[in-house]
């Protein structure tokens, strides 16, 4: 190629800064095509943006897409959601772990090689952006202890399912109070004896300002957590059985606790357009 790449700038950042593989941040990303689009966005995103758009940037080691059919889609609570209007809007979600302590690093690429992927005409314009934050790690909770995959594992182990659970509170105060119940009693309570293997929990922060601006701003910062339950079995077999309730339970568990949604998810099958026939 003629074009510089600067090679040399690569062997000074690898130099230094944290390299550990432990999933410090993650991209939660929720996406609506517009209806007709369903097999163009599908496309674009399998064969260029899950790659040039996230895999190939620096300190973002791991990524799986999932994708909630019609039927997956009718089991979602709470009616009336904060999340998603109407709550079965976003029937695509891809998930990535970032490098810990390379949010930073990871943020200026991000930025800058997605404004040159618009100005090169590589983003598709007819979708929506439903729920889409980076987080910070906050907690994992094993069912099995220390056996099984680790949270690092997570979006590379065959999982069958993964349920998107998103908590809100009223002040930063019940957040952390919710936190350490999570962490403490309810997961581990909730866990023993289910099909989900783990549960990674997340808190929002802030995109910057020079963001695209078909992508807004974060909310729930400081009140919200963002969980990932990693399921073994397909959600519609256990659904009933293991998470119906569940937004009562949090909303009797302390002040101020709401599940503003509980969404269930099956894992896409990469290079193909399985699924899509059946997301409306």
């Amino acid at each position: 190629m003629s074009d510089d790449t600067r090679s040399d700038l690569y062997a000074e950042l690898a130099s230094t800064g944290p390299y550990g593989v432990r999933p410090g941040h993650a991209l939660i990303t929720m996406v609506e095509p517009h209806p007709g689009h369903e097999y163009a966005y599908n496309r674009w995103y399998e064969d260029d943006h899950y790659y040039a758009g996230a895999m190939a940037m620096p300190w973002m080691f791991a990524g799986r897409r999932w994708v909630a059919t019609r039927d997956l889609q009718l089991l979602r609570s709470p009616e009336k959601s904060a999340v998603a209007q109407p709550v079965t809007a976003g029937c695509y979600l891809s998930v990535y772990w970032i490098t810990e302590g390379r949010y930073d690093d990871h943020m200026r690429w991000t930025v800058a090689i997605n404004r040159r992927l618009n100005r090169d005409a590589r983003v598709y314009r007819d979708r929506t952006h439903v729920f889409t934050a980076f987080q910070d790690h906050a907690a994992t909770v094993y069912r099995d202890g220390a056996a099984g995959p680790r949270d690092v594992h997570a979006l590379d182990h065959p999982y069958a399912g993964l349920v998107l659970e998103v908590i809100d509170t009223d002040t930063p105060e019940q957040c952390a109070g919710l936190l350490e119940w999570l962490r403490a009693r309810h997961l581990p309570a909730r866990l023993a004896g289910s099909p989900a293997a783990l549960v990674t929990v997340f808190r929002p922060t802030p995109l910057p300002g020079d963001r695209m601006t078909y992508v807004k701003q974060v909310e729930g910062v400081g009140t919200r957590l963002t969980l990932l339950w990693f399921l073994e079995r397909d959600p519609r077999e256990c659904w009933e059985e293991h998470f119906t309730g569940l937004d009562t339970e949090i909303a009797a568990s302390g002040p101020g606790r709401r599940v503003e949604l509980l969404a269930p998810f099956v894992p896409t099958v990469p290079g193909t357009d399985t699924h899509v026939s059946a997301l409306r």
